[in-house]
């Protein structure tokens, strides 16, 4: 086996990316609309093992999945005037119905507040109703003016999760962002990804929230992707769109509410972070196929390599391993070249010495390694394999993260960090707005925001701001984005 390279996958990312979306199948780009793609199946079969995922996180945490209509008019759009200035440049109109011009003009769902929250008013009434918690994933839409790529930047989200909740207090919500860092924290560990959370500033929260906060992942061209965001509302759209209860005084309040959003962006951060030259490299947890088998016939020998296969992923299908015998009528090395393209964890080679000596070979996609295993150990072999890979894949990623995070004191210092190493920088900043877009523009990059806990993001005594030499209160963190 080789030696695992990830030259390309580093040095020309953006290449090595777009052409392993088509290669891999998992989307055509070629739809005659920029930014929406068609997902291809095996794509697809990728992205539903983590929304099934979600799904069951969703309801042991105790969320309703709910279904909204995607046009919304323009009259509950426009009740949350914070939230329309962030979103207003980037909605898509519905004018027309036919040739006739609409009474009230409709906007594609660029995301659901101001669908739900009209409805909201209505299903919440008494304090017996709270906690309110539902869910959806579906097709968003935002006129994405910068380049567009796929799963990461599109104008059709087609996987857009979210989930909306209410609470009777402030200090509800905050339980339930918490929980929601403990679900993206499962999340992140089935998919094998490190990841840090900041809490946004305030010129960068989401429309309409109190405070935002962003988990990000380190990509190979040392960006950051944002790939799950946690908003806490306070009473903000609760007062715009009068969700009240009646308290077990008698009293009316408003709601406080939250929302915790993801996307296919999470498949994105898979491939990008676990992938090598070769191509994907899936968690077990995940891949469509596990482990292929690839029978490899011998001429003047009557093994029948094909039914030895055959039974070996009978014995790995009964034990609820997801397995694929590969019969195509080509040669073995075309074979391998094609599964490690599709990132399947483990390939199993058999030829008639291994029928013969009742062995068979395991090959593993993370490390590209091999080893021979006994016929009766096949399934604990794989299995041992499947959390090598696991563990492997996770250790990998953090150690790249944590590699690419630096802590300076000064502005040209942290220029020097985005010239040789990219990545993240951590300077001390004084907290005022001022002071923060300033180190922006002079980085070419953005402030993530402050590191969450609250806790983590105090400076160190005696450290001043770069910008203003004023005594510094955080720790801000700054990357190039996507």
């Amino acid at each position: 086996m080789g030696k695992v390279k990830r030259e390309r996958w580093s040095e020309n990312f953006s290449e090595w990316y777009n052409e392993l979306i088509e290669t891999a199948g998992i989307q055509d780009k070629r739809y005659p609309v920029k930014g929406m793609n068609i997902w291809l199946p095996y794509g697809l079969r990728i992205m539903r093992s983590i929304e099934r995922f979600i799904h069951s996180e969703m309801e042991k945490t105790g969320h309703e999945e709910v279904l909204f209509p995607a046009l919304i008019p323009e009259t509950e759009f426009q009740k949350e005037a914070e939230h329309i200035q962030g979103f207003e440049g980037e909605v898509y109109w519905v004018t027309h119905a036919g040739l006739d011009l609409l009474d009230v003009r409709l906007i594609l769902r660029p995301t659901s507040e101001t669908a739900m929250y009209s409805m909201f008013s209505l299903w919440i009434r008494s304090h017996a109703d709270l906690p309110f918690k539902i869910y959806q994933i579906v097709n968003t839409y935002r006129y994405e003016t910068k380049h567009t790529r796929p799963l990461i930047r599109v104008r059709e989200i087609s996987r857009f999760f979210e989930a909306h909740t209410a609470h009777d207090s402030y200090e509800g919500a905050e339980r339930q962002i918490k929980e929601d860092l403990e679900i993206f924290g499962r999340l992140a560990k089935f998919l094998a990804i490190p990841y840090i959370v900041s809490k946004r500033p305030d010129w960068d929260k989401f429309p309409g929230a109190y405070y935002s906060l962003g988990a990000e992942v380190m990509m190979p061209d040392g960006r950051t992707l944002q790939i799950g965001t946690m908003h806490n509302y306070k009473q903000n759209f609760a007062k715009a769109y009068n969700i009240e209860y009646e308290t077990e005084d008698g009293d009316h309040e408003y709601v406080h509410q939250t929302t915790f959003g993801m996307s296919e962006r999470l498949l994105a951060a898979v491939m990008a972070i676990h992938g090598d030259d070769n191509g994907l490299v899936l968690p077990p947890t995940i891949a469509p196929i596990q482990v292929v088998i690839v029978p490899i016939p011998k001429k003047d020998t009557e093994a029948d390599v094909f039914a030895y296969a055959r039974e070996i992923a009978d014995e790995l299908r009964n034990a609820g391993i997801r397995v694929h015998v590969d019969e195509r009528d080509i040669r073995p090395g075309r074979k391998y070249y094609d599964w490690e393209m599709k990132g399947v964890p483990v390939r199993i080679e058999v030829g008639p010495r291994d029928i013969e000596g009742k062995k068979a070979v395991i090959a593993r996609r993370d490390t590209l390694t091999k080893k021979t295993v006994e016929r009766g150990e096949i399934v604990a072999a794989v299995r041992r394999t499947f959390d090598g890979i696991m563990e492997n894949l996770y250790d990998r990623a953090r150690e790249f993260l944590e590699g690419h995070i630096k802590r300076v004191d000064t502005i040209k210092e942290a220029k020097e960090v985005f010239e040789d190493r990219r990545g993240i920088v951590e300077i001390p900043w004084c907290g005022s707005e001022e002071c923060g877009l300033r180190m922006e523009e002079e980085l070419d990059a953005k402030m993530l925001g402050i590191p969450y806990p609250e806790e983590k993001a105090k400076a160190p005594e005696g450290k001043k701001c770069p910008v203003c030499g004023r005594e510094a209160k955080f720790i801000a963190r700054f990357a190039r984005t996507y």
